[in-house]
C-alpha cells in the first residue's frame, strides 16, 4: 500500500518552531515525513533527527526526502530514546523539537496492519512490527481486571467490565482473531439504550488496545522533560496530541519545565533551588481551522502545546 498521510496542523506546526537557515531539529514522530520536509524546505541548510518505529514511515521518508537526503538523519527507535540517541551522535543542542503523537492515517487505513475495523483484518496495531506483542495477543491472553483496567485508563470507556466480561466468554470458546469479530462482540456487549453510541464505543476500546500494544503513553512525560536542556535558548517544543490522555500530560509536563519556584507561599525565600527552564507560548492549546476540517475530519481531536527555551 501506498504511504499516504495527511501532515495535521502542518503550518500551525511550522510557524510555532520558528525553523530558521541552518538549525538542527527533532522530529521525534516522523510518520509521513510531510512535517520534516516542511522544515527542510522553509529555510536553507536546515537539519533534520527523525525518529520512528515504523519500518515502513522510514522507507517512505527515503524516497519522500530523497532531494535533502544529506540533511536528515533517520532513526528506527521509539521517541523516548531521544535523549540517548542524542547523546550517541554527539549532539548537546538543537533549535527545535516536534512531536505529532497517535497514530498515522498510512497505519489507520493499511487494513493489513490490523489498527481500525473499517476492514476485516488480523488484531495487530504494531507500529513496531520488529515487537512481538500485537493486540490479538491482549485481547486472548490478558485476564478480566487487566483488560477492564487498560479500557477504563486508556479508552475511558463506561461499559470497559461489560466488554471485558465479553471477551472473556467468547475467547473461552473461540481466539479473537480479527478485526471486525472483535468490533462485533464489542457492540453486542453494549446494552441496547446505548445503540447510537456504539461506534463511539468501538472507537475507544480500539484506541485503548492500539496504547497497551505500542506502550504509548508511559515515558511521554520523562522524555518531553528530558528533551527540554537539549535545546537551545529561544528554541521551541511543539507537540501535537490527538486525545485527552497524551494532552494531560504535556500539559502537566510542560507545567514543570514553566514553573519556577516551588516553595511553599509563607516562605521568605525560595529554598527550594527549582527554576522554569521553558516559557509557555500557547496558552491554551491550539487546534485545527474549519478550513482544515472540511478537509481532514481526523483533525478534530488535534490539541497543539508550545513552549520556548529560556
Amino acid at each position: 500500500m501506498e504511504y499516504k498521510h495527511i501532515s495535521v496542523m502542518a503550518r500551525e506546526c511550522l510557524d510555532a518552531l520558528q525553523v530558521h537557515d541552518g538549525g538542527l531539529y527533532i522530529d521525534a514522530t516522523l510518520g509521513g515525513a510531510g512535517h520534516t520536509l516542511r522544515m527542510l524546505q522553509s529555510a536553507n541548510n536546515v537539519h533534520v533527527l527523525a525518529t520512528d518505529l515504523d519500518q515502513d514511515a522510514l522507507q517512505n521518508a527515503r524516497t519522500v526526502l530523497k532531494d535533502y537526503k544529506n540533511q536528515v538523519t533517520l532513526v528506527h527507535a521509539n521517541f523516548k530514546q531521544l535523549p540517548e540517541i542524542l547523546q550517541q551522535n554527539g549532539i548537546t543542542q538543537v533549535d527545535g523539537v516536534l512531536f505529532d503523537l497517535g497514530v498515522s492515517s498510512y497505519q489507520l487505513d493499511n487494513a493489513e496492519r490490523g489498527f481500525s475495523f473499517r476492514a476485516n483484518a488480523e488484531l495487530d496495531m504494531r507500529m513496531n512490527l520488529q515487537q512481538t506483542r500485537t493486540a490479538k495477543d491482549i485481547v486472548n491472553r490478558y485476564s478480566l481486571e487487566d483488560l477492564t483496567r487498560i479500557f477504563k485508563e486508556y479508552g475511558e470507556e463506561r461499559f470497559a467490565k461489560l466488554i471485558a466480561n465479553k471477551i472473556l466468554k467468547t475467547r473461552e470458546k473461540t481466539p479473537i482473531t480479527s478485526t471486525l469479530q472483535l468490533k462485533q462482540l464489542i457492540m453486542e456487549a453494549t446494552p441496547q439504550y446505548k445503540q447510537s453510541e456504539k461506534i463511539a464505543t468501538v472507537t475507544r476500546i480500539f484506541q485503548a488496545i492500539r496504547i497497551e500494544v505500542n506502550d504509548e503513553l508511559s515515558g511521554l512525560y520523562e522524555v518531553l522533560v528530558s528533551l527540554a536542556p537539549f535545546i537551545k535558548s529561544g528554541g521551541r517544543m511543539v507537540v501535537l496530541t490527538f486525545h485527552s490522555l497524551e494532552d494531560r500530560i504535556v500539559k502537566h509536563a510542560f507545567k514543570e519545565l514553566t514553573t519556577g519556584c516551588i516553595c511553599p507561599p509563607d516562605f521568605p525565600i525560595c529554598v527550594c533551588g527549582h527554576k522554569a527552564l521553558c516559557k509557555p507560548i500557547t496558552h491554551k492549546p491550539v487546534v485545527s481551522t474549519a478550513e482544515e476540517l472540511a478537509e481532514n475530519a481526523r483533525a478534530s481531536s488535534a490539541k497543539l502545546r508550545v513552549v520556548e527555551k529560556l
